[in-house]
């Protein structure tokens, strides 16, 4: 019996994880000012941003990344998994800066080691998922 919800069946692994990424998150970040970058070879690789202009040319990006995996003898059953990256660059397209306000940082950076909350294993983490409820 096949267990996937009918989208899933009929999208690639990153397809479907942009769909429920904007489902769940699309509305919230709209409201504080993020739209989805229009970046579709970075979708084929499974990254996502939301970006929103700052002041003075910099710009606040919100970035997902993804990597899929699908259930054969060759990935060893394991589970897809993402991390966020936060990120604030006066540089296109995020990249560093030697600006004093650049900012790069993973989400389970600043949860384990800025914030020194310890909810998750270390501050490399990448939340698995093998299906819309887990």
């Amino acid at each position: 019996m096949n267990t996937e919800h009918p989208m899933q069946a009929r999208q690639s692994g990153q397809d479907y994880f942009q769909s429920v990424l904007v489902t769940v998150v699309g509305g919230a970040f709209a409201a504080a000012g993020y739209h989805l970058a229009e970046e579709p070879m970075q979708w084929l690789g499974g990254r996502y941003r939301f970006i929103k202009p700052l002041a003075g040319n910099w710009r606040a990006i919100i970035e997902f990344q993804v990597l899929t995996y699908t259930d054969n003898a060759y990935t060893g059953q394991q589970p897809s998994r993402f991390r966020v990256t936060l990120i604030r660059s006066d540089q296109p397209g995020g990249k560093p800066s030697s600006q004093p306000g650049y900012v790069h940082r993973t989400l389970s950076q600043l949860v384990v080691s800025d914030f020194g909350v310890a909810i998750l294993p270390s501050p490399d983490h990448w939340w698995p998922f093998s299906d819309t409820t887990s």
